[in-house]
């Protein structure tokens, strides 16, 4: 069963770098929580609305993402992932690219559906 979660967890981690590149609410209202508590890279804490905001506005418009270094633990009905993002944007009409590192906590709400629940993302230097 591990394995099998395991398996549900990468594909959801790429529907959901799918999500963000292409804004795309309806996939991200889906895979993102109600309850989801995110502390972005400034420190601010975000909920799923200001989340879907920053995309439904064109706020935040992500060019490019790539990840490595992508490692899940699971446990019980909660899988938690650490990855490195390598990261092409536009946030605030201000062009960036940085490296973050991104701590997700995943969980399943019922046998089919797992959601995020809280994000952590820290620059790396």
């Amino acid at each position: 069963m591990n394995q099998e979660n395991e398996s549900i967890i990468q594909v959801l981690e790429s529907r959901l770098q799918n999500a963000m590149l292409n804004s795309n609410i309806d996939e991200l209202n889906e895979l993102l929580g109600d309850d989801l508590i995110f502390t972005n890279h400034f420190g601010h804490l975000m909920t799923k609305q200001d989340d879907l905001n920053l995309h439904k506005s064109g706020t935040l418009k992500i060019q490019k993402i790539e990840l490595e270094n992508l490692n899940i633990k699971l446990l019980n009905e909660v899988a938690l992932v650490n990855t490195e993002a390598r990261i092409i944007g536009i946030l605030n009409n201000q062009i960036s690219e940085n490296k973050f590192r991104f701590s997700r906590i995943w969980s399943q709400k019922s046998n089919d559906l797992w959601q995020v629940v809280m994000v952590h993302s820290t620059l790396i230097m």
